[in-house]
């Protein structure tokens, strides 16, 4: 049996890098099949819309609050962000999402495979202007 080695890690204090969306993000852990990183996106802040090629995606919202657009297949939603929601990015889900409240929106989101790099996500048209964007 070949075992990956256990780890822990700490939320660090600052943003490891900005996700294609727009979002601040800290990177976690990760194992073969799936990483895990922690998402912030500022008060007032709208992301950009994607749609992942490959990965599906798991968010738990931590704190804030906002809304979330998704779509697939000619179905849509718009779901209220608030904290102890869980919802699922499935890999082909148009999505987007905003912070309406006056701290910063936060999730742990688990990518499943792991995240492969800047190629998977692709702009999209979504329902609201983006404010995030990527420095």
């Amino acid at each position: 049996m070949d075992l990956s080695p256990f780890e822990s890690h700490r939320l660090p204090a600052l943003p490891d890098l900005q996700a294609p969306d727009g979002s601040d993000v800290r990177v976690l852990l990760r194992l073969a099949g799936g990483s895990m990183a922690h998402f912030t996106l500022a008060p007032g802040a709208t992301s950009r819309a994607i749609v992942h090629r490959t990965v599906e995606e798991l968010w738990y919202c931590l704190s804030g609050g906002g809304q979330m657009w998704r779509e697939q297949a000619g179905h849509a939603e718009i779901v209220e962000l608030s904290p102890g929601l869980c919802l699922s990015i499935p890999a082909g889900t148009r999505f987007q999402f905003r912070c309406d409240s006056a701290e910063p929106f936060s999730a742990v989101g688990v990518t499943m495979p792991p995240w492969p790099g800047e190629d998977e996500a692709v702009f999209v048209d979504g329902p609201w202007a983006a404010t995030a964007t990527r420095t």
